[in-house]
């Protein structure tokens, strides 16, 4: 019999039972069978470690790619497998080879890895960097204004790159970016989508959305062990990338043969062979896609996981604003929380009254310390947010519980002294009984 999705489907998970996990987004959580999966494959390395590696490994990447690429609509060919976004992100960005007055085009929600990556070539290449500020609640008719007004600024022909989310991360809303990759494609801007948040959240075809690089985490919302996400590079792009990061087995100089290989496929392209070996880590991760997909299909699938969580955020986070008399962060036209599993709801706190980076800082540590779950807590727009995560083995009543905790927490902060000594313990007492 299918599990019935929300408490009952914790018994799939690995979670103790005093922690409620609304941050699914930062960081994912792998069912119990996918963990099952994760020890088989790093038991079959270890039974013989240089056959599998030397002789095995691609054909079972193959597998995961050949799976990732059927979800995402996209050629296997132009599928390779990274540990996470941010190693990703930083490949494509490091791998353009820039001249000087190129720019590379943000906006100021760009996650922080990808920012700082964008800043360290500022600094070796002198690329220069265009920042779009961004301060929502905004149409995406507004947002794309903003981008063609600074393109129109710069002059197309100066931008490298743009790169832009899915789905950003602080706030967790979804931006544009199918009108975003049009208008690169039309100034023959090079775009790079960062889609940390995308694959398993929301569905996505690379065929029709036809992006100049995609980058989104598995690990995330598709139930893949961490870390594992995808780097999608049509063929029309690949010759630009030339290496992994590190610089491994894969790399092909341009004035010299290199003194010793090391075996690969030879029935692969040069950019599948790139990424089939970047140093000796643990790939087993990559190794569970198909097992993930085949999880998800076997509770429902990817369009009844995908609307449950999508009506889940929206009715938890309008009942969680209701409890703290504040609002969720959407636009007139609710785009910016159209399908998604991420809700993101006003705390009733006012900035001028309060130091604001400890007063985050505290709260997130008393997320943890005394309520046992968390949330990311962030200042946007000169007040304080919180970013929740619906998902298959939560339900409404979790977020009745988490507005309690937000509400009691916002008021020891009103009274003054941030880290105050209320009693939460009859809170939590109702709460871990319940998860039992």
């Amino acid at each position: 019999m299918k599990t019935k999705f929300g408490k009952p489907m914790r018994k799939h998970f690995l979670f103790q039972n005093s922690w409620l996990n609304m941050n699914h987004g930062s960081f994912g959580a792998i069912p119990r069978c996918i963990r099952k999966c994760l020890h088989e494959k790093q038991d079959l390395v270890e039974s013989s470690p240089d056959s599998f590696i030397r002789f095995d490994y691609a054909k079972h990447l193959l597998e995961s790619r050949t799976a990732i690429a059927t979800l995402v609509k996209a050629p296997v060919q132009s599928i390779a497998l990274v540990p996470n976004a941010t190693t990703g992100i930083d490949t494509i960005l490091r791998n353009l080879e820039y001249s000087r007055g190129d720019y590379i085009l943000t906006f100021s929600t760009v996650y922080g890895a990808a920012e700082r990556t964008a800043l360290h070539l500022s600094e070796v290449t002198g690329v220069q960097i265009a920042n779009i500020p961004i301060t929502y609640p905004m149409s995406d008719a507004d947002i794309l204004l903003l981008f063609l007004a600074t393109v129109q600024n710069i002059g197309a022909d100066q931008i490298k790159v743009a790169v832009f989310d899915t789905i950003s991360f602080e706030p967790g809303v979804r931006m544009p970016f199918e009108a975003l990759v049009q208008a690169c494609r039309e100034r023959n801007i090079l775009s790079c989508v960062d889609g940390a948040h995308c694959i398993g959240q929301i569905p996505i075809n690379l065929e029709s959305l036809d992006p100049d690089f995609f980058v989104s985490n598995l690990h995330k919302w598709l139930f893949v062990p961490r870390g594992c996400a995808v780097l999608y590079v049509p063929p029309r792009n690949q010759a630009l990338i030339r290496t992994t990061f590190p610089t491994s087995w894969g790399f092909t100089p341009r004035s010299t043969i290199c003194r010793c290989q090391f075996q690969q496929s030879s029935d692969q392209s040069a950019f599948e062979r790139l990424f089939e070996s970047v140093g000796t880590m643990d790939y087993s991760p990559f190794l569970c896609v198909a097992e993930a997909l085949r999880f998800r299909k076997q509770i429902g699938g990817e369009n009844a996981i995908m609307l449950y969580n999508s009506q889940l955020a929206r009715e938890g986070g309008r009942i969680m604003a209701q409890i703290l008399g504040t609002d969720v962060l959407d636009n007139a036209e609710s785009t910016l929380t159209r399908g998604l599993s991420m809700v993101n709801v006003q705390l009733p706190l006012h900035l001028k009254r309060l130091p604001g980076k400890e007063t985050v800082d505290w709260i997130c540590r008393t997320l943890v310390s005394e309520y046992h779950t968390f949330t990311p807590v962030f200042i946007h727009g000169h007040k304080i947010w919180t970013r929740v995560s619906a998902q298959v083995y939560l339900e409404l009543d979790d977020f009745v519980f988490l507005g309690h905790i937000f509400k009691d927490i916002c008021d020891r902060v009103k009274g003054g002294v941030v880290g105050g000594n209320s009693d939460t313990k009859s809170l939590m007492l109702g709460k871990t009984t319940g998860l039992c």
